[in-house]
């Protein structure tokens, strides 16, 4: 996995507290978009959660997407492509590619979007 773009974010000491007083012994947390309210799923409730704990405590923050990466078997089944076939077109620079040691790693995205564009081109000719 790899981190994109990290934001560090805090709060002063009298947010800290308010915050730490409301989730004190809660879990329920309601989520509003466009003054829509909306429930998380467990997880993603949990996590939004844990954040807000951590800032009701006065820690600094870090908040990253993770890019998900893939062995070139993981990724080359994704796709319904062999192996051979994926490696090679890593090689000419068609999928990017990332080295851990001697071994490839290639984001799910690049994949997906890959796949995007086959389904484009087989559409259009």
């Amino acid at each position: 996995m790899t981190l994109d773009g990290p934001k560090v974010t805090g709060l002063d000491p009298s947010e800290q507290a308010a915050l730490a007083r409301m989730l004190d012994g809660g879990r329920d947390v309601t989520v509003f978009v466009d003054g829509t309210a909306h429930r998380l799923a467990p997880g993603a409730r949990d996590a939004v959660v844990d954040l807000l704990q951590r800032l009701g405590r006065g820690e600094a923050v870090t908040v990253a997407s993770v890019a998900e990466l893939l062995t070139t078997s993981q990724a080359a089944e994704l796709a319904c492509i062999s192996h051979t076939f994926l490696r090679n077109m890593t090689d000419r620079g068609e999928i990017p590619v990332q080295y851990r040691g001697t071994h490839r790693r290639i984001r799910r995205d690049d994949i997906l979007a890959w796949l995007a564009a086959q389904k484009t081109a087989g559409t259009q000719g």
